[in-house]
């Protein structure tokens, strides 16, 4: 994982944190995004985000309001159920890509939000810590 972010209020970015806890039927502890659903964690590569960086846009980890920010893994090409397990949590990707909602800051700015197309979706399987630099893993 290269970031962990969290936001405390909706429509608002996320920012990097040091870590993240992870709740059953409720997602990423004290992100204002949590709750039960398909939705509960979300995820980006860094590599999606630095495609938007080279269109000149000054790009922040959680910018697109990603929970986790991954890096070397193509994301969406994972098939729904696939899990993925970082340090003790286990995730389990629900949801490929999203409708982006009116008024997203990105889209507004460029036109173009790539967490519509290249951002999933998980929940949460097993309840854990995980915190920036941790490595994980993806099974089918």
């Amino acid at each position: 994982m290269v970031s962990v972010n969290t936001s405390e209020e909706k429509g608002t970015v996320k920012l990097p944190v040091p870590s993240i806890r992870f709740q059953i039927d409720h997602g990423v502890v004290g992100d204002a995004h949590a709750g039960p659903g398909k939705r509960q964690v979300s995820l980006l590569a860094e590599e999606d985000i630095e495609s938007s960086r080279s269109r000149g846009l000054d790009l922040a980890y959680g910018s697109f309001a990603e929970n986790i920010t991954t890096k070397g893994v193509d994301l969406p090409a994972l098939p729904i159920g696939t899990r993925l397990t970082i340090g003790k949590t286990l995730l389990e990707i629900s949801q490929i890509g999203k409708q982006c909602h009116s008024g997203c800051a990105i889209m507004e700015q460029t036109g173009d939000c790539i967490m519509p197309k290249r951002g999933v979706f998980a929940v949460v399987i097993k309840e854990g810590e995980i915190h920036a630099g941790d490595t994980g893993s993806y099974r089918l």
